[in-house]
């Protein structure tokens, strides 16, 4: 009896009880797993568009409105005047021009000595000399030094009657310049205090870019008989484009937005109007002078928005002119 009973109903394996319970599982994580890869990389890049938002977009949307009103902290009511600031600024400010005149001589005075020096400096350190680590690191000494101690040495330098610059001139037989009363002058002691304080940076960016260059490309053009000079402008420079393009581009930023340097260059109670005449006044100076001083809040973001196009600019047509003159060689 038992022999047919275990015949005719043999028992379940236990794969089979089991068999259910698995199919049920396999789906729900699968589920969840596409799920995963799906939203996973979107909670990552959030933070960023958050912050982004916050501190980038919104600034830039404020300061749009703001330019199309008279916004001021002495108006008890914001009228909305669209672009009449802008008609205002491009067309009745000779301040606002003036500013924008001495940015950019200042900005050509100190970008292209700082980045071709920076370029020399950084091919001579990328040979093998001695005390190759300490020159490295001696060329980063201004990065981490403070702007208002650069600032104050180099006024000092360049002072009317106890500086060194007007001393070594009466040596030769030159009469001492004033140079925080002539444009050209200022200009100049300004762009010397940014390419010193800058051109360890830019050095030790191109220096980064060289070492990664292919050394087996300089020793066949060694062996063709190409001398170093020969190999630096047809080996290094082009290889190094992308490189002479971001720096070109961070420098246009950073140019077109001068201020502390000739804010601290400032003596005597001229303070941010760059000079008794204007003569060194930057572009954001101005800003912060209708924005402070005269409480135009409305036309101070014209001035910012025209700032931000002339930024943008100046940014893509370095980028193109520094395009053209690597691939013609």
């Amino acid at each position: 009896m038992s022999l047919e009973l275990d015949t005719a109903a043999p028992a379940q394996p236990r794969g089979n009880r089991a068999g259910p319970v698995d199919g049920g599982e396999k789906p729900q994580r699968h589920s969840l797993t596409r799920l995963d890869l799906r939203l996973s990389p979107y909670l990552y890049v959030l933070p960023f568009f958050v912050i982004f938002a916050t501190f980038g977009v919104y600034p830039i949307v404020y300061t749009v409105w703001i330019a199309l009103t008279d916004r001021s902290p002495l108006n008890a009511e914001i009228s909305f005047v669209g672009l009449d600031n802008f008609v205002r600024l491009i067309a009745d400010d000779p301040q606002f021009w003036n500013a924008v005149g001495n940015t950019f001589g200042m900005f050509v005075m100190s970008t292209v000595p700082q980045l071709l020096i920076a370029l020399m400096l950084a091919n001579a350190l990328n040979r093998r000399i001695r005390g190759q680590t300490f020159f490295r690191l001696a060329i980063a000494m201004p990065i981490i030094t403070s702007t208002a101690v650069v600032a104050l040495i180099f006024s000092m330098i360049y002072a009317r009657d106890f500086g060194l610059v007007n001393w070594l001139l009466s040596v030769v037989g030159v009469e001492p310049i004033d140079f925080r009363a002539s444009k050209f002058a200022s200009w100049f002691a300004i762009s010397t205090m940014v390419d010193w304080r800058w051109i360890g940076y830019n050095a030790l960016i191109y220096l980064a870019a060289m070492q990664a260059i292919s050394k087996d490309m300089y020793e066949a053009a060694a062996l063709d008989g190409a001398s170093r000079i020969r190999q630096f402008w047809s080996i290094t420079v082009p290889q190094l484009r992308p490189t002479i393009i971001f720096t070109l581009i961070i420098s246009t930023i950073g140019g077109l937005q001068l201020f502390t340097e000739p804010l601290l260059f400032t003596s005597g109670p001229g303070g941010i109007s760059g000079g008794s005449q204007g003569q060194f006044q930057t572009i954001t100076m101005y800003l912060l002078d209708v924005m402070n001083q005269r409480f135009q809040w409305g036309y101070a973001g014209a001035v910012s928005l025209l700032l931000f196009l002339l930024i943008a600019v100046m940014s893509f047509v370095n980028y193109l002119l520094a395009r053209r003159i690597s691939s013609d060689k």
